[in-house]
């Protein structure tokens, strides 16, 4: 009999093409997405060699990280830091020149490329997938194997060859089960998870999302799972395919059709983990327990329940934590034991890979109408489809109503390579990902919440619980 498989295991195991003495495995790459990132390393190189791309039809450039989200009808001449024009300008140039599809800056569907993936349905069950970039495991939602790679000599190979080299990673599987509390979001969940394990906790695992909170969720909340894995340190997070996940793909307009639908479709059924498969690690997380969280320090495991304190850091047995700790709050200028509600906050952000899809726009929508931020904020849609479809449900109108600016689509705020920055010293309530010192900008101090926490905190000014606003 064929030993039972784990999810992992069946989508790596069929995109093997050999082993090295060394260990690592030569993986048949079925789709890579580029970002602007460093990839100029990667076509600079395939310039002095003389290379071209293998299969160009399999990569898409897109341009969301440096690309700012005002001022679009001027072109690209309208973007006034030279730098960045530059960089949204080799984009372009490298794309045309290997003749890779480009979502540029004025494509319709332009926006970030986790998100635009998932929407067009280019990313689908079974693929091995790579991206320049970290929050690659987005796509692991939708039962796809995607792991980020370099932007210089990864990435050369993959557009050289179609083909990655990669050591296979351990199995970890994390299972969350019950009914999440009114307001307790994926964003709380994942945020709930990194807090127990640890930035490092799942470093070298390929990590399975399972139980029956996530097979509850949406594909956006899935979403938001798997983006930050790394965060966790695992490179690859996945969940596996099932009649959300069809239902999603079968609107998508790139996704298979028809006939090539239904064979589509019994392949990716066979794809979730089979009964008895084994795991190196196993957690087990009570769904029921869990809260509103947000951040407070300088790391995603800095997290607490929105109702709890800023710890002590005499209160960490281990040295290294409680020495993490200190150094934090020092940056973040926050005291021990201060209630969480009590921070005050000097703007917000709605937006991010994490972040930035129709619910979680809807979710921010939903605290924020009828009332007015008590500080100024922006609200950046995870691509032009999405905005436009808040746009239709009015959502646009709720944010300028409450005193936000409503942007065009992009990573934006999210580490600022586009200079949408928090300003030195700023407190910024954001449903981004990462919160390391300076991520939002130099010496800017940046809590991590879901969607509809940062809209009760746009309307307090301070860190909110959002069960306790008043219905509007």
């Amino acid at each position: 009999m064929t030993a039972a498989r784990t999810l992992f295991e069946k989508v790596w195991g069929e995109h093997v093409i050999v082993t090295s003495p060394q260990g690592e495995e030569l993986l048949y790459v079925d789709f890579n997405y580029i970002n602007e990132g460093q990839a100029f390393l990667a076509f600079d190189q395939l310039r002095l060699e003389g290379r071209k791309a293998y299969r160009p039809h399999q990569h898409l450039a897109v341009t969301d990280h440096y690309l700012p989200t005002i001022n679009r009808a001027a072109g690209i001449e309208g973007i006034a830091n030279p730098e960045i024009r530059n960089v949204v300008w080799m984009q372009a140039h490298n794309a045309a020149e290997f003749g890779l599809p480009h979502i540029h800056m004025h494509h319709e569907r332009q926006g970030i490329v986790h998100v635009i993936g998932p929407e067009l349905g280019i990313s689908l069950p079974g693929m091995l997938i790579t991206c320049n970039d970290s929050h690659t495991a987005t796509h692991g939602a939708l039962g796809a194997c995607a792991i980020p790679i370099g932007g210089g000599n990864q990435l050369r190979h993959v557009l050289a060859t179609q083909t990655v080299w990669l050591r296979r990673p351990g199995l970890m599987r994390i299972s969350i089960d019950g009914m999440l509390a009114p307001a307790v979001t994926a964003k709380d969940v994942i945020l709930s998870v990194i807090g127990e394990i640890g930035i490092g906790g799942a470093t070298g695992h390929a990590v399975e999302y399972a139980g029956s909170t996530i097979r509850a969720m949406s594909m956006e909340g899935r979403m938001t799972i798997c983006n930050m894995s790394i965060e966790a340190g695992a490179r690859i997070g996945m969940i596996a395919p099932d009649d959300i996940t069809f239902q999603h793909l079968a609107l998508c307009p790139q996704a298979p059709k028809q006939a090539q639908w239904d064979l589509a479709l019994a392949y990716w059924r066979n794809l979730p983990t089979d009964a008895g498969a084994r795991f190196d690690r196993e957690l087990r997380i009570d769904a029921a327990g869990l809260a509103p969280m947000v951040t407070w320090g300088t790391s995603p495991e800095d997290c607490s329940p929105i109702d709890s304190e800023v710890p002590d850091p005499d209160g960490f047995a281990d040295t290294e934590r409680r020495r993490h700790v200190a150094r934090a709050l020092e940056y973040m200028q926050l005291t021990p034991r201060t209630k969480l509600t009590e921070v005050r906050i000097d703007r917000v952000f709605i937006g991010s890979c994490t972040n930035s899809r129709i619910e979680d726009l809807r979710a921010a929508a939903g605290v924020l109408r009828g009332r007015r931020a008590a500080v100024p904020g922006m609200v950046s849609p995870g691509s032009s489809h999405v905005k436009r479809q808040a746009e239709q449900e009015g959502l646009d109108q709720v944010f300028l109503a409450a005193g936000l600016e409503w942007r065009d689509s992009g990573c934006s705020s999210c580490n600022g390579s586009n200079g949408e920055i928090v300003g030195p010293g700023q407190r910024c309530a954001s449903t981004t990902n990462r919160n390391f010192e300076g991520r939002q900008g130099r010496a800017a101090m940046t809590h991590i919440m879901s969607p509809a926490m940062v809209a009760a905190a746009a309307v307090a000014g301070r860190l909110t619980d959002v069960r306790h606003l008043a219905p509007t």
